[in-house]
């Protein structure tokens, strides 16, 4: 075969697949994280995918409303679930604990530290200012895991609170190590290696209307044959989370209605289907 001819095949390839690409189109995953952390949060989480479009929902195991969470799963079965391995209990006024006998990542008062890495609100109350053990983290990770698996057996896949999945390379490798052994499909760690790209607001975000308006023009941007994920926090303006809060996030309530409000927005939901954006779960990536 020529060099001529070897080019001109080159080039009806690459134009069978730009025209595949253009043609297939984006695919989302939307994912909502903490269920657990408050009663209220769960309501979100759970209007969030009967409403709304979330598709992936995260638990935090050890948290105080994760009996609740896992009897509210029971009511959407096709959702996809993810287990949201903790080492933190960020909030002032509410607190989680170890499942497991981990004394290197408790504070003096037996509740996991506020903070993963140092923090100047918080001094001395972080993870890594502390003599943490990776034998506590994999002690720790895997009560996690085994109790989110004995009460939700669909897990999906694992993700880190407050990137705690990657504090080191030795607590990324555990990571990786335990998803083999346990025989979960996904973790965060490996989305890139799936092709999958983090989506964000595009713009000002604080209030709900600008909640709206950045994800709508997020929605906008999203290129036709690639796979993104974009994370946040649905919630309720109600009593109960207007009492969460640490130092530098005090507004939790009302921007966590606003996440709550542009996932169950008619507009939102409307210009996904204009756009045919496919909504997906963790569960999806291998199809």
């Amino acid at each position: 075969m020529t060099s001529k001819a070897l080019l001109t095949l080159a080039f009806v390839f690459s134009s069978l697949f730009f025209a595949k690409a253009q043609s297939t189109p984006p695919r989302l995953i939307i994912r909502g994280d903490d269920m657990g952390y408050s009663h209220a949060g769960n309501e979100a989480i759970l209007k969030c995918y009967k409403d709304g479009i979330e598709k992936s929902i995260e638990v935090l195991v050890p948290s105080p409303w994760f009996p609740e969470a896992v009897k509210m799963l029971e009511q959407i079965p096709t959702a996809d679930v993810g287990i949201h391995l903790t080492l933190t209990s960020e909030w002032d006024n509410i607190k989680w604990r170890p499942l497991s006998d981990c004394p290197s990542l408790r504070d003096a008062d037996g509740y996991f530290y506020p903070m993963l890495r140092p923090n100047k609100n918080y001094p001395k109350r972080s993870v890594v200012e502390n003599d943490w053990k990776l034998a506590d983290v994999e002690k720790e990770f895997r009560a996690q895991i085994e109790l989110a698996l004995k009460k939700i057996p669909r897990i999906s896949h694992i993700s880190g609170h407050m990137g705690c999945t990657g504090l080191t390379d030795e607590v990324s490798a555990l990571v990786e190590k335990l998803v083999q052994e346990y025989h979960i499909q996904q973790y965060d760690m490996s989305l890139k290696g799936a092709g999958v790209t983090v989506a964000g607001y595009v713009g000002e975000h604080v209030t709900s209307e600008e909640k709206l308006q950045s994800f709508t023009k997020m929605l906008e941007s999203l290129e036709p044959g690639k796979t993104y994920i974009f994370v946040d926090h649905p919630g309720l303006d109600t009593p109960e989370i207007r009492a969460i809060h640490h130092i530098g996030y005090e507004n939790v309530a009302t921007d966590r209605q606003g996440v709550t409000d542009t996932w169950t927005n008619q507009r939102v939901k409307e210009l996904i289907k204009t756009k045919g954006i496919q909504l997906i779960g963790y569960n999806d990536l291998t199809k």
